[in-house]
């Protein structure tokens, strides 16, 4: 057992990355074997994710606020504390706050052979990411 005491580092969500204001912080990185990483995620109003896969998929657990996240092909969900989402190994999706309120969410994912966690790709246009 390894009980981590010092403070997690929040660190700014990069532009190529993320749309708006993201604050990331890093909560757990085990040491191999093991390959889960965890993430506590703020998005302000607005702030979202870019089009992303992950290899070994990844579970959204919202904390606070609403947001919204969508798979590729797939309507735009609204996400509320309490709320899980399970995104396939390899599913294009994106995620992050709603419109006019921000979210928090923790996000789990487990690292594929060669360390990769996800895959970016561009950023999500205003017609997938309605102002509503």
């Amino acid at each position: 057992m390894q009980i981590t005491r010092t403070g997690t580092v929040s660190r700014q969500g990069p532009a190529e990355h993320f749309t708006g204001t993201v604050r990331l912080e890093q909560v757990a990185a085990p040491e191999p074997p093991s390959r889960l990483r965890m993430f506590n995620v703020h998005f302000a109003p607005g702030a979202h994710t870019a089009w992303h896969t992950h290899p070994r998929g990844q579970v959204l657990h919202v904390l606070a606020g609403e947001g919204r996240v969508q798979r590729e092909g797939g309507p735009v969900e609204v996400i509320r504390p309490g709320d899980s989402v399970w995104i396939e190994p390899d599913e294009r999706h994106w995620h992050g706050a709603g419109p006019r309120t921000s979210m928090t969410h923790l996000a789990t994912v487990e690292a594929a052979e060669d360390g990769t966690t996800v895959c970016w790709g561009e950023h999500v246009g205003p017609a997938a990411y309605p102002d509503a």
